[in-house]
Order: structure tokens, then C-alpha cells, then sequence
């Protein structure tokens, strides 16, 4: 049995990784009867690496917390963790194509501003460059 800050050491995670993770529910010290310390097997090490493993996926600590429910009562995981994935992919490829949109738009609006000049706000006008962008309908 360790201590978190052994743990922390071990798995080479911040302290305070240790400690969320355990008052979230991933990770479940048993209390050392002598000093009433939380205290951790050192399985716990590797449960750490599963989870940083997972986040580096892009798994959410709620949807890890699933992963690990599912494998502490002998069902595989796999099917879930396919299904997330082929998820994040998809909404990973809008958000690809959202964020090239977004680029292009930047992209004619910097051309276009090349020959503006700067202007003062007056009462009507608060940025020329932004009012003039949605007026000539340069949305790409």
C-alpha cells in the first residue's frame, strides 16, 4: 500500500491528479487503519496510466469512468470505446471543415482590409473593417 503523493511519483502525475481522481471516483483508496491515510495498491499506478492513455484519445473522465465500470464487472469495453471513437472521428472532420471555413473567411477579410483605412467609432460605426466584411457579403 502507497500514499498519493507516492502514487503521484510513480505514475509521474501531479499530486492533485491523485486526489481529483479519487474524490470523482477513479480511483478508490482503501483508509490505513493505523493512521487513517488513504492508501493505494499499486495497481493503482496502472489504472493512472489507462486514464492519462484514454485522455490522450480524447476521452472524457466521465466516458473513462464507464470504460472502467464496465471492465470492473467483466464486460468488454471495446464496443463502447469503437463507438466513441468513430464519433469523435466524425465530429472531429466538421470541426476540420468548420475551422477551414472560418480560415477562408479570414483569409478575404485580411486581403480586403489591406486597402481600408483605420476609422474612429461615431456613434454608427463601431469597427469599419468588421461592418464592411458583413456588408459586402464576403462569407465564404
Amino acid at each position: 500500500m502507497i500514499t498519493a503523493s507516492v502514487l503521484a511519483k510513480r505514475a509521474d502525475v501531479p499530486l492533485f491528479t491523485v486526489r481529483y481522481y479519487t474524490r470523482i471516483g477513479l480511483l478508490k483508496p482503501s483508509r490505513d487503519l493505523r493512521n487513517g491515510y488513504k492508501v493505494y495498491k499499486t495497481a493503482d499506478r496502472d489504472r493512472l496510466k489507462f486514464i492519462s492513455a484514454a485522455k490522450e484519445l480524447g476521452f472524457t473522465l466521465s466516458e473513462i469512468q464507464e470504460i472502467l465500470d464496465h471492465a470492473v464487472h467483466g464486460d468488454s469495453p471495446c464496443p463502447m470505446v469503437r463507438k466513441v471513437v468513430e464519433k469523435r472521428i466524425a465530429e472531429n472532420r466538421e470541426k476540420i471543415r468548420e475551422l477551414k471555413r472560418l480560415q477562408k473567411r479570414l483569409e478575404t477579410a485580411a486581403e480586403a482590409w489591406k486597402t481600408m483605412e483605420n476609422s474612429e467609432p461615431d456613434g454608427h460605426s463601431i469597427c469599419r473593417l468588421i461592418e464592411s466584411f458583413s456588408e459586402g457579403g464576403s462569407e465564404a
